[in-house]
């Protein structure tokens, strides 16, 4: 399945549809986000974070470094958090609608997914993670339909030219 997925022109069109569904629903949040009449604050949803942590049937909290992060980090840095929520949200959802750098929005959706599964937030998530997981399996082919067409193989070029020297005894361009 991954092979199809990697390289048929089907299986393009198909993660065609399911990048703009899944970039719309990111681009979406961050927008609300950014642009809503109150400011983005995300230290409500952290102190719910702390107050109401995933545990497991036995009561013992199942993601207990997560919740030392988000009381010792994420809630005293809430200002920088939210920054990233809102602004990663809708960057992630632009990459996602333009096929730009696919495999690296959907890897940083993904991210964000799993962070409010571990904060005990199924809502969406679940669904999210299946159509981000397909389209990060697809790699490349997941945005040949949109701006990774162009923008794939200019970064390939210029980073091996980075990691390659001349041979020698080669003119070297000035």
């Amino acid at each position: 399945m991954v092979h199809w997925l990697r390289t048929s022109k089907s299986a393009s069109f198909i993660l065609l549809v399911l990048r703009v569904w899944l970039g719309w629903q990111w681009f979406i949040d961050g927008l609300g986000k950014v642009t809503g009449p109150k400011a983005f604050d995300a230290s409500g949803y952290l102190h719910g974070v702390i107050a109401h942590p995933v545990a497991g049937p036995t009561g013992k909290v199942l993601y207990a470094p997560y919740n030392a992060f988000i009381q010792h980090i994420a809630l005293p840095g809430s200002g920088f958090f939210s920054f990233l929520v809102k602004w990663g949200e809708l960057l992630v959802g632009l990459g996602l609608l333009l096929g730009t750098l696919t495999t690296a929005a959907v890897f940083f959706a993904l991210l964000m997914n799993f962070m409010y599964l571990f904060a005990g937030t199924v809502s969406s998530n679940p669904l999210y993670v299946f159509i981000g997981g397909l389209i990060l399996f697809a790699g490349f082919n997941a945005g040949k339909w949109g701006g990774d067409y162009w923008v794939i193989p200019w970064i390939r070029q210029t980073v091996r030219g980075w990691f390659h020297s001349p041979k020698k005894g080669a003119e070297v361009d000035s």
